[in-house]
């Protein structure tokens, strides 16, 4: 074999084993994208006194995350993503829709997956499925005048709200896409099966089913 030749296989080789090698057991793995997340509300009614068939839905939010990844084994990660809180806007639906803007809610969402990764660690095109374990956290209710009007509410005295945090069960799909040995795109899909009851200081309060449609992509850079 030519000199020239050697050396074009050798530094093949040894991409070839930087390639494997990074996407190893043992690797870690930071990305940065963004993430929306689409409520599939199911709204109960909001407790008396209300009108009949009072409910609300709560609106989608897009917001910069993005995550760590540790892979334990060749196939198998732990993924965490992370980012700044979503704020969901809650309108009214049911016999109030059309009302418009009742509030807005913050949530930090913390995950973390189990995911199994497919193919082989060189591979350029992963797919994968994971399992993961959510807590939403809400804070910083906001309510408008709106809401006051609906559950008598004042300037003076007006109605406050509060979402209690919930834990959920995350299931996700999505693959990973290595453009060479180091960087690399995510994008995944996951749905969080998440129920909470949001509390009025009107004394009233109305269950909610969010179960959230999660839209996420990213760019990577693998150690």
């Amino acid at each position: 074999m030519k000199p020239f030749l050697r050396i074009t296989a050798a530094a093949a080789f040894a991409t070839v084993c930087v390639a494997a090698s990074a996407q190893s057991a043992g690797t870690w793995s930071v990305r940065l994208g963004a993430t929306r997340i689409d409520p599939q509300t199911h709204s109960g009614w909001l407790t008396t006194p209300s009108f009949h068939n009072t409910r609300v839905d709560v609106q989608a939010n897009s917001q910069l995350t993005g995550g760590v990844t540790y892979m334990v084994t060749n196939n198998w990660a732990i993924d965490m993503p992370v980012g700044l809180p979503f704020k969901h806007d809650f309108v009214g639906d049911g016999a109030i829709s059309g009302t418009g803007k009742l509030g807005r809610t913050k949530v930090l969402p913390a995950t973390v997956f189990a995911q199994y990764r497919f193919g082989e660690a060189n591979a350029a095109f992963r797919p994968y499925v994971g399992l993961g374990v959510t807590y939403a956290k809400f804070f910083g209710e906001r309510t408008t005048a709106a809401l006051n009007g609906l559950t008598g509410g004042t300037l003076a005295n007006p109605t406050t709200a509060s979402v209690d945090s919930k834990w959920g069960l995350t299931p996700q799909i999505g693959f990973v896409y290595n453009f060479n040995e180091r960087w690399f795109v995510d994008v995944a899909f996951y749905k969080s099966y998440l129920k909470t009851t949001a509390h009025l200081s009107s004394g009233q309060s109305i269950a909610l089913r969010l179960n959230p449609n999660v839209y996420a992509i990213g760019v990577g850079y693998r150690f």
